[in-house]
């Protein structure tokens, strides 16, 4: 038998904590709640309690916060994806900006300067570059469509969209995302009803069987469009024909490409797409401000590539600001991925030696060096912790200045160590994770000082936060 959960009656929403959750504290215990905005009354059926915390979801609303808009995608609610569109979206920087000095200063615990304002987008919706939608014959139920069947048995449909949050074979069939310019509803919505009317097998993810398994679509601000089609197994006539539709009814695709993944993960990264329709790629570019060249960027199926291009552009500006480049600097830029940022800082730099675990993110880094004429930019594949050895940075140069951009798990404690033990005079320290960041600062404090802090928003309706830090080597005796 299922024990009840305990629902909380009535509660003040009062602040927003880490990774989008509202919060509360009844008798002195913090209570985090999903689905609710500081100022809202709501009931809260608890899912964890603990002594000192307990965790939730608002199940019932008394009182709506005063601060509550109203989501302008049909799909809120539901959809995993734009948890805050119920904010206003100054409300959510003041949230991400709040994010960002409570993780510096409860788990960083170092000294601070003033942190700067955060830098919010000025485009909040359609500011994505790439998407993936998944196909399944599980369609997920609005609960509103259950009830309306009352005792029919309702057949599951085919669907083509984003996966439920916590259901991993059930889908979302979206109809308009607000993430991404067209032509990506175009795109989406024409093979989705292509596949159903001549009946193309969706897939199965319990069974791991169907034809149609993921979509991946990539729109460049040059207006060059990908599509990248993955399917369980090759039919190529039933192929031919459903491209030949799609690119009738959406001209617009410069680059069509078709990837067969019979494994039972729908990574793209161990296979080989090929072209249907066009170049196999599509080309991006950054502009690095006034008088500086253009960057072009050949971004394949298989590419990383900084999925807000806009607001990328003003983070990796953030980040060449605080480096702080004369043009006599050794650059370091570690976790580099395709090195857009070395490249992007390299016409203020004397060198750029970049590192990534990604061997594919390397040869993408080392072709967009050609591409842009940039000679002075190595690229090297390997763990980080691995390749930047004391023997590795006598052979290339002891760094001026080290970026670092991890994942967000942080650096590893030998990386953070290498740093100390390497000393270069500044550090930049971008972040999507401002709490693995702060530790990593605390131990960084061993040596260095954060000097300056920059908080960025790339991701708009999101919890999602960047930061960028700059540290400076201390004197000795400081």
């Amino acid at each position: 038998m299922n024990k009840k959960k305990t629902v909380l009656q009535q509660v003040t929403v009062e602040d927003y904590a880490a990774e989008g959750k509202a919060l509360s504290k009844i008798d002195g215990k913090v209570i985090f709640i999903e689905g609710a905005v500081p100022g809202d009354v709501v009931d809260v059926q608890l899912s964890k309690s603990k002594k000192e915390w307990g965790e939730g979801k608002a199940i019932h609303f008394h009182t709506l916060s005063p601060d509550r808009v109203t989501p302008f995608c049909q799909h809120f609610g539901v959809c995993g994806g734009c948890k805050w569109q119920m904010l206003p979206y100054e409300k959510q920087l003041l949230y991400k900006q709040n994010e960002v000095v409570q993780n510096l200063k409860r788990i960083g615990k170092v000294q601070l300067p003033p942190i700067q304002p955060i830098i919010g987008c000025t485009e909040t919706a359609r500011y994505r570059n790439k998407l993936e939608f998944t196909f399944s014959n599980r369609r997920y139920l609005l609960p509103e469509e259950i009830a309306a069947a009352k005792e029919t048995v309702i057949e599951q449909e085919n669907a083509l969209g984003f996966h439920v949050p916590r259901l991993f074979d059930k889908v979302i069939d979206i109809t308009t995302c607000h993430l991404m310019a067209e032509p990506v509803n175009a795109v989406k919505n024409t093979i989705r009803d292509y596949a159903r009317q001549h009946n193309l097998p969706f897939y199965d993810i319990r069974f791991h069987q169907g034809w149609l398994r993921t979509l991946i679509v990539r729109v460049a601000t040059t207006g060059e469009v990908m599509v990248n089609l993955c399917l369980g197994y090759e039919d190529e006539k039933e192929r031919i024909r459903l491209f030949d539709h799609l690119l009738k009814q959406v001209p617009g695709i410069t680059t069509l490409l078709y990837t067969i993944n019979p494994k039972k993960n729908d990574t793209i990264y161990d296979l080989e797409p090929k072209a249907y329709h066009g170049k196999g790629y599509i080309i991006e570019t950054l502009s690095r401000g006034t008088g500086a060249e253009e960057l072009k960027f050949k971004i394949g199926p298989k590419s990383f590539f900084q999925t807000n291009t806009r607001q990328g552009e003003r983070l990796y500006q953030v980040t060449r600001d605080l480096a702080e480049l004369t043009g006599r600097e050794t650059v370091y830029d570690l976790y580099c991925g395709t090195g857009s940022i070395g490249l992007f800082v390299s016409d203020k730099a004397k060198k750029i030696i970049g590192v990534e675990t990604v061997q594919e993110a390397i040869a993408d880094a080392k072709e967009n060096a050609a591409l842009n004429h940039i000679e002075h930019a190595q690229f090297f594949a390997g763990d980080v912790i691995d390749v930047c050895t004391s023997e590795f940075f006598q052979q290339h140069g002891k760094p001026d200045v080290v970026i670092t951009d991890p994942p967000r798990a942080g650096m590893h404690e030998k990386l953070v160590r290498k740093i100390l033990e390497t000393a270069a005079p500044l550090v930049v320290y971008v972040s999507c994770n401002p709490a693995t960041q702060a530790r990593d600062l605390n131990l960084l404090d061993e040596k260095y000082e954060v000097t300056r802090v920059q908080p960025v928003d790339m991701f708009p309706h999101t919890h999602h936060i960047e930061n960028v830090v700059q540290l400076k080597l201390r004197s000795q005796g400081s």
